[in-house]
C-alpha cells in the first residue's frame, strides 16, 4: 500500500509564500541603486518596503515553530526516542546544503556586480574563514559581514530548532512516563517565551542569538500543541499573557505581529479554516500554485540577493537611470528571483530533503548509544 501524502496547510503555505515574496521586495527597496531611481515614482510604497515590511520575518519565526513542533513533537506528544545528534545534523544538513550552493551564486553575482557598478550593496571578495564560518551558521556570532542578505536568519532558524531539540530531550529524560512528559513540555516553553518578552527581546545586543526569538518562535511552537489538551492550551494562554505584559513595559511592533499571527494560527487551527480547501476544480487552481510557492519559499529565500545584485548591476551599468525603465528592473529581479527558486528548489534542495529522506529511512545513527535515550520545519 502507497504511503498517503501529508495533508498540506493551506494557511501555512500562503503566510510563507507572502513573507518569502515581501522580503524579496523589502531587500529590493533596501539594496541597490534601482530602488533609489524608483523612489520618486512611489515613496510611500518604497518607504513601507524599505523598513515596515522587514517585520515580515516574524511570520517566518512563528511558522518555524509551528512546523518543528509538529515535526518533533505532534500532539504534544514525544516520540521515542528523541534522537538528538541525528536530528540536529538531519536540520543542518536540510539548511545548509541548498546554502553552499547558494552562496557560491551569491560570490558569483558580487564579482560580476563589481565590475558594472560601485555601490555599498555589493559583498567584498570573501576571505577564507568568512566562508567557513558561514557554512557553520556562526558567521553572527563571531562578528562576520554577511555574504548575502537573509544568511542571519537561517543561522537563528537552526539554533532555535537546537533549543527546541536539546528542550525535548530533557523532558524525554526526566519526565516518568508519556503523561508526566505531555503534561510538561510545554511550560519549559512558556518560560522561554517569558524570558525574551520581558527581558531578552527588549534588548537589541541579543539579536544575533536564539533567545531574542524565543517569544516569537515558541508562540507558534505552543500554538501546534494547543490543539491536544486543555493544559497546553492553558500553557499557549499564559505565553500570550507574558508576551502582552512585555509589550505593556515596552512595544514592540515586531512582537505585536508574531503575537497576531499566532492568534490567527490558533483560532485557524480551533475552527479547521487552516486546513479547509475549496471544492473541486477552484480548489486545485488555488491551492496547487499556492502548495507549490510555499514548497520553494526557502529557495526563493536563498537565491533572491545574488539575482537581485545582477539585475541591480546590469540596469546602473546599461540602463537610464529614469524611474520608468528601472522600475522594469524592479519586477524583472522580482519575477526572476521567483524562477531562479523554483529551479533552485527542483536542482538542489529537492533532491537534499530526498537524500536526508531516505539516510533517516535506512537507519541512519549518528549519537554515541549513551545518547539514545534521550530526549524541522518540514
Amino acid at each position: 500500500m502507497r504511503a498517503r501524502k501529508p495533508q498540506r496547510l493551506p494557511l501555512i503555505d500562503f503566510l510563507k509564500v507572502v513573507a518569502s515574496q515581501l522580503i524579496v521586495l523589502h531587500h529590493l527597496a533596501l539594496y541597490g541603486p534601482m530602488a533609489d531611481h524608483v523612489a520618486p515614482l512611489m515613496p510611500a510604497l518604497m518607504g513601507w518596503l524599505a523598513d515596515p515590511a522587514r517585520m515580515v520575518v516574524q511570520v517566518f519565526l512563528v511558522v518555524g515553530g509551528y512546523l518543528a513542533a509538529l515535526g518533533l513533537a505532534p500532539n504534544g506528544q514525544l516520540r521515542e526516542p528523541t534522537r538528538v545528534g541525528s536530528r540536529l545534523v538531519e536540520r543542518y544538513l536540510r539548511l545548509a546544503l541548498p546554502l553552499v550552493l547558494a552562496l557560491l551564486l551569491a560570490i558569483a553575482a558580487a564579482s560580476v556586480a563589481r565590475g558594472w557598478m560601485d555601490h555599498p550593496s555589493v559583498p567584498e571578495p570573501p576571505r577564507v574563514m568568512q566562508v567557513v564560518w558561514h557554512l557553520l551558521l556562526a558567521q553572527d556570532l563571531v562578528g562576520e559581514e554577511a555574504l548575502s542578505a537573509g544568511i542571519w536568519y537561517v543561522s537563528i532558524d537552526l539554533q532555535l530548532y537546537a533549543a527546541l531539540l536539546l528542550w525535548l530531550a530533557l523532558v524525554s529524560a526526566s519526565a516518568k512516563g508519556r503523561d508526566a512528559a505531555r503534561r510538561a513540555l510545554p511550560w519549559g516553553v512558556v518560560g522561554a517565551v517569558a524570558w525574551s518578552a520581558l527581558y531578552v527581546n527588549r534588548d537589541t545586543h541579543w539579536d544575533i542569538s536564539a533567545p531574542y526569538f524565543f517569544a516569537a518562535n515558541g508562540l507558534g511552537v505552543l500554538v501546534a500543541w494547543a490543539r491536544s489538551s486543555r493544559a497546553a492550551r492553558l500553557a499557549f494562554g499564559v505565553a500570550v499573557a507574558s508576551v502582552l505584559l512585555g509589550l505593556w513595559l515596552e512595544w514592540r511592533d515586531r512582537l505585536a505581529l508574531a503575537t497576531v499571527l499566532a492568534l490567527v494560527l490558533w483560532q485557524a487551527q480551533s475552527t479547521r479554516s487552516g486546513r479547509a480547501a475549496l471544492p473541486g476544480s477552484l480548489g486545485a487552481r488555488v491551492l496547487d500554485p499556492l502548495h507549490h510557492l510555499g514548497r520553494i519559499s526557502y529557495a526563493v529565500f536563498l537565491l533572491h540577493f545574488p539575482v537581485c545584485l545582477v539585475v541591480n548591476a546590469a540596469f546602473t551599468a546599461f540602463v537610464p537611470a529614469d524611474p520608468w525603465p528601472q522600475a522594469v528592473g524592479l519586477l524583472l529581479a522580482w519575477g526572476g528571483s521567483v524562477a531562479a527558486g523554483a529551479v533552485f528548489h527542483h536542482v538542489a534542495e529537492a533532491p537534499v530533503v530526498r537524500w536526508i529522506s531516505r539516510c533517516r529511512a535506512a537507519g541512519w545513527r549518528l549519537e554515541r548509544p549513551s545518547m539514545t535515550g534521550l530526549g524541522q520545519r518540514p
